[in-house]
């Protein structure tokens, strides 16, 4: 197996993008956002990978469909913030 099929096989390429949201919301906290809405914005994203990353590591389905089920709601709440302000 090549290094870029093994760096998606094992999900280390999930875990990158995890730790750049991450640096994201350090940032925007750096900047005065609050956390509700780094939570909003980064949460869903977050947890969409959290279910390509068990999806890339061959786990059992509900590992893949939990996060994505939550990423759903958190994005209707944020959205709902949005556009009441």
């Amino acid at each position: 197996m090549d290094v870029i099929a093994a760096f998606f096989a094992n999900g280390h390429a999930a875990e990158v993008v995890l730790v750049v949201l991450a640096l994201e919301g350090l940032w925007l906290r750096w900047r005065g956002w609050s956390l509700a809405a780094i939570t909003g914005l980064l949460g869903p994203a977050a947890l969409i990978v959290m279910g390509l990353r068990a999806a890339l590591v061959g786990a059992d389905w509900w590992w893949v469909a939990i996060p994505l089920a939550l990423s759903f709601p958190l994005h209707l709440i944020d959205l709902r913030s949005r556009l009441s302000s």
